[in-house]
């Protein structure tokens, strides 16, 4: 049977509603993980998500992160944050799914490389990978999906050469990244696609969608009993293109489940 995943940093999900709901209408996914919801929980547009057949999960606050989880089944065992201290609530949510457990995560971008904020990018890999280790093991049935704030291959980013050292492709963030997969996760989208050139971002400036000047930044990971799974994986381009879009697009993912 097909269960349909998808992400997809809405940049505002109040600000991309008209997106999202013609999107779950023509695709019919499953669930969907949303960041970047930019909206306080009290304050989230869950009425047309639950009038289409979706119930919501989330936690947001004013104007920045924020996640979502919406499924067309019933959510159980919810939870948001980090085990330590910040929480970052609104960086971090779970569920459990029909036996699947859901893992959304909008990581940090880090602002720049002498900042704090790039200091708390680095350490928030780290927790992320204690809470991996605490809550679950490689042979659970989990799927992390989000925006990670890393390229992490030269294939993943337009210009490897001239982007080298920013903050969302960098050594350290890799290294980081790459760690972390290593605990256990399958890239779903690399086990189908290995072609370089297939981005889920791209900037506003610079004409960046036309010239394809793009950057690989949105995954969905799963344990190995779930990749064993996935029949197919690919970027819908075609939202980016759209009358005031996100500047990132939406990524999914079939599980034979």
């Amino acid at each position: 049977m097909e269960f349909r995943i998808a992400t997809f940093n809405a940049n505002s999900i109040r600000s991309r509603m008209e997106i999202i709901l013609a999107w779950l209408d023509r695709h019919r996914p499953d669930v969907l993980c949303v960041q970047e919801t930019k909206v306080q929980d009290v304050e989230f547009p869950k009425t047309p998500f639950l009038d289409n057949g979706y119930t919501c999960a989330f936690k947001g606050e004013k104007k920045y992160n924020g996640v979502a989880i919406l499924s067309r089944h019933p959510l159980t065992k919810v939870f948001a944050g980090l085990d330590d201290e910040p929480k970052d609530p609104a960086r971090l949510i779970r569920a459990d799914i029909r036996g699947l457990t859901v893992v959304t995560t909008y990581i940090p971008q880090g602002q720049d490389p002498l900042s704090d904020k790039f200091t708390y990018k680095l350490q928030w890999f780290q927790r992320l990978g204690r809470y991996f280790e605490s809550h679950f093991a490689p042979t659970d049935r989990v799927v992390w999906m989000g925006d990670m704030n890393v390229a992490m291959e030269d294939k993943d980013v337009y210009d490897p050469a001239g982007l080298r050292g920013h903050v969302c492709f960098c050594p350290e963030v890799q290294q980081s990244m790459s760690k972390l997969v290593e605990w256990g996760w399958v890239d779903l989208f690399r086990k189908h696609c290995p072609d370089p050139g297939q981005y889920t971002f791209w900037d506003y400036r610079m004409n960046a969608l036309r010239r394809n000047l793009g950057w690989r930044l949105d995954y969905i990971f799963a344990t190995r009993p779930v990749a064993e799974r996935c029949m197919a994986c690919r970027i819908d381009k075609e939202p980016r293109m759209l009358e005031s879009p996100s500047d990132h697009t939406f990524l999914m993912a079939d599980l034979d489940f």
